[in-house]
């Protein structure tokens, strides 16, 4: 069996999300049950809009993941990653971490990284201080949109504000 970043029958290959693309985000993050679920439109207009700073892993030209992110508007040096999942069928093959990776350096005007993540999800947890460890960066984490603020049927979202970032080692 190949390592899924060598070429070979289960390489990934990481490119932008095309509008095509939008349905199988939402199999994904519907399937992850660890994401908050948006229509198909959404990810569809994500991947036409956002493509740039958002990523597809695509094994054997098949989706098996994918990131989402913006540069912040107000914030132009700072990359907001707002989705981040991969299809059960390829865990294991550290596709998130590299898609963080091709994220982070398709936006090198930017020094910082945010994103929000609920206490309970600890494989984002690890993938995100993971990164920052690796980059040798600072972790800031703040309670950005509480459980009250989000309605009372959703856990806080909590900020991960990390930078700055350092290039990959």
């Amino acid at each position: 069996m190949n390592r899924p970043d060598t070429p070979g029958p289960h390489h990934a290959e990481l490119r932008e999300p095309a509008v095509a693309d939008g349905p199988a985000m939402w199999r994904i993050a519907r399937d992850s049950r660890d994401l908050d679920l948006n229509s198909h439109y959404a990810y569809m207009l994500w991947a036409r809009d956002f493509a740039a700073t958002s990523v597809i892993a695509a094994v054997d030209g098949n989706p098996a993941g994918f990131l989402t992110a913006y540069v912040r508007p107000d914030e132009p040096t700072t990359l907001m990653v707002w989705q981040v999942a991969v299809d059960a069928a390829y865990r294991g093959r550290r596709l998130a971490a590299r898609m963080l990776e091709h994220a982070v350096g398709a936006a090198p005007r930017c020094t910082h990284l945010e994103t929000t993540i609920t206490a309970d999800n600890a494989a984002s947890i690890a993938l995100f201080t993971s990164f920052a460890r690796a980059r040798g960066a600072r972790v800031d984490r703040t309670p950005l949109f509480t459980e009250e603020t989000l309605g009372g049927d959703h856990a806080t979202e909590h900020l991960f504000r990390i930078g700055p970032v350092a290039p990959a080692t």
